[in-house]
């Protein structure tokens, strides 16, 4: 079997603009939080913050607002055989919901066409769908599976993510070194082990 392989990539979001209306609330808590934590929120360094926190959480959970369908659009081309296609090293940022700390990675993806193949920068707009919300990083990686079977129907599909997370590097544990994998198998990529082996082995070159 013939592998395509394509990668690093990664999809690049808008920068979002103050919005009185949606915004406002929340930089208020963000306000409360900082007094909470015994700092003057007054103070020159801190004035603007609450305004940049509210923006910046709109922007690490706009996944909320999103739509696989409509992220993938008419990106849907017929595929011209069953090679494995492997995309590597899709590059994202998440929140863990534990305690709202990021984590961050690569996942890559493989699938084995049926009648349909994806374009290419689809696939780092389908992982942004789910990762710019809170998440874990194990849902994280069925959900761009599950999205992906929809969308494409394939014989097979892999997705294996791996991950630092801040919430192991910077409180508890305090692990600087650890990375987290999880992995999903559809289809052949479940049932055949030399088709996951192929694949395996792709990701790790």
């Amino acid at each position: 079997m013939t592998t395509k392989q394509r990668g690093p990539m990664s999809a690049a979001i808008e920068p979002l603009e103050f919005d009185e209306g949606g915004d406002a609330p929340l930089a208020g808590l963000v306000a409360e939080l900082i007094s909470g934590l015994g700092e003057d929120v007054g103070r020159e360094g801190l004035v603007k913050t609450p305004e940049r926190v509210s923006r910046s959480m709109r922007y690490l959970t706009s996944g909320y607002g999103l739509d696989v369908r409509e992220v993938v659009n008419d990106a849907l081309f017929a595929a011209e055989g069953p090679e494995m296609v492997v995309i590597k090293g899709i590059e994202f940022y998440s929140l863990c919901e534990h305690h709202l700390l990021p984590f961050f990675g690569s996942i890559h993806i493989g699938y084995i066409p049926d009648e349909r193949v994806l374009g290419l920068s689809k696939f780092a707009r389908v992982v942004d769908v789910f990762a710019r919300r809170l998440q874990l990083q194990e849902r994280l990686t069925a959900q761009v599976a599950d999205a992906l079977v929809e969308v494409l129907q394939p014989h097979g599909l892999a997705v294996v993510s791996e991950a630092s997370h801040l919430c192991m590097m910077m409180r508890g544990v305090q692990k600087q070194g650890s990375t987290t994998l999880t992995s999903v198998m559809r289809g052949t990529f479940h049932d055949d082990a030399r088709t996951r082996q192929e694949f395996l082995q792709a990701i790790a070159r």
